[in-house]
């Protein structure tokens, strides 16, 4: 069994570099979206920083390996003029980035929290790293008279490479529209078509949209964060056959549908948690989806538990099931890769969280033991068998059904030490997560 080597380790809470931005990592990341150009990984953010007004521009960090992070800079020098006066905005939120031929394209927003005057420009340079040209409008929604919020803007492309814009928040939902890769700019006037939206009754809280096409499964798969940023933010997923929609959750229901209870729309696949008494994460949400090679990777913010505050940048792989839907490791990536598991490995105390649809708040671990004759005994029992290799099936006796579950060898951040965790779901589309809390006797 290979498991990732020791990695860096980062202050999330060091105030000593507040105003040292180049010494920024992790820290002060929100709304994450994540490119790889080259041999080099890129992350763009929002302008924001925990104790004091953020300059603004948007944040640009880089690493080689996703594990070390370095200071870039600021995309811009002053927040570009249209979006300035169209929202009056002293910060842009949550960018994305993309190529067509050989130039590349930053994507940003400007608005105002709780408003939706609001403003997607785009830029342009020969190189990620800027300069980057302003190129002005792309979308903008006004004030009580637009249906969609315009910002939090993907980009993604179909099956036959065009590019699309999903973006949207609250007010009016997610939209979808086609990209011109001549400008970078809307093909067609208007505002696309509507793929997701919640109802008023939890104030349309869904924003943070991304795209992400898996050719073997053939389906597009749609990201979007769920409730308040301060303290209940949550990712679910969908996904659709057509890249404008319906997108569909693993029980059928459109993310459109506002007639159902709105926790029941959508697969939750990570939420605020804690294992067991260590220091847990509040909020994880925004994130973007990078495909790189075979592998897939979610990259996203959360807030340390002790401030609630305090936002990091987090990287996680994507584990996808035989049934084609993607599931998010309860670790964060140290380097660890999809291989066979010895059923061994699974033998032992685990803390096990199910991420529940309708508790959105901090999730709270319950302790399980894993027993070599395949049994489960603790806060709830039941059993587990192995079906080949890093696929196992478990039973909880709660009527639940087979969940089923795909082991890593990862990194325990908080423990500091090499672990074993699982990401899981059963065919009601119900997702757990675990982490192996006690050393393996082959460690």
């Amino acid at each position: 069994m290979l498991f990732p080597q020791e990695p860096v380790k980062y202050d999330l809470y060091d105030q000593s570099i507040a105003d040292q931005e180049e010494l920024w990592t992790i820290h002060n990341v929100h709304d994450p979206a994540l490119y790889k150009d080259g041999d080099t990984y890129y992350v763009f953010s929002t302008d924001a920083k925990v104790g004091g007004m953020p300059k603004g521009g948007i944040q640009v960090r880089k690493s080689k390996d996703l594990i070390n992070w370095e200071w870039v800079g600021h995309a811009f020098d002053t927040i570009p003029k249209d979006a300035y006066e169209w929202t009056g905005a002293k910060g842009l939120w949550a960018p994305d980035v993309t190529k067509y031929g050989d130039t590349y394209y930053l994507y940003y927003a400007a608005s105002q929290f709780g408003k939706n005057q609001s403003f997607i420009g785009v830029a342009t340079s020969k190189s990620i790293e800027g300069p980057w040209e302003d190129q002005g409008e792309v979308i903008k929604t006004k004030q009580g008279e637009s249906e969609p919020n315009a910002i939090d803007p993907n980009i993604t492309f179909d099956e036959e490479g065009n590019p699309w814009m999903v973006y949207g928040s609250f007010f009016g939902g997610i939209f979808v529209a086609r990209i011109d890769e001549n400008t970078g700019k809307l093909k067609e006037k208007g505002n696309g078509t509507l793929i997701s939206k919640r109802h008023l009754l939890v104030e349309g809280a869904v924003e943070g949209p991304y795209i992400v096409y898996h050719p073997t499964f053939k389906k597009y798969y749609l990201f979007v964060s769920y409730d308040s940023l301060f303290k209940d933010y949550h990712i679910r997923v969908a996904r659709a056959d057509k890249i404008e929609g319906p997108y569909l959750d693993s029980n059928g229901n459109e993310m459109t549908n506002i007639d159902l209870p709105p926790n029941e729309v959508g697969m939750k696949v990570l939420g605020g948690y804690k294992f067991g008494k260590e220091e847990g994460w509040i909020g994880p949400g925004h994130n973007s989806v990078l495909k790189d090679g075979e592998d897939y990777y979610v990259c996203h913010h959360a807030r340390g538990e002790k401030t609630r505050k305090h936002h990091a940048l987090h990287i996680r792989r994507i584990l996808w099931t035989d049934d084609g839907w993607p599931l998010i490791s309860p670790e964060r990536y140290a380097g660890e890769k999809e291989q066979p598991v010895n059923s061994t490995f699974m033998v032992g105390n685990w803390e096990i969280i199910h991420m529940d649809n309708n508790y959105h708040e901090q999730i709270q671990s319950e302790s399980l033991h894993f027993l070599f004759d395949g049994r489960v005994e603790g806060s709830k029992d039941g059993y587990w068998s192995h079906k080949g290799e890093n696929h196992f099936e478990f039973f909880l006796n709660s009527n639940n059904g087979a969940y089923q579950l795909l082991v890593l060898a990862a990194w325990d951040w908080t423990l500091w030490r090499p672990t074993m965790v699982f990401a899981g779901k059963n065919s009601s589309g119900d997702v757990i997560v675990g982490k192996k809390v006690e050393k393996s006797p082959n460690l």
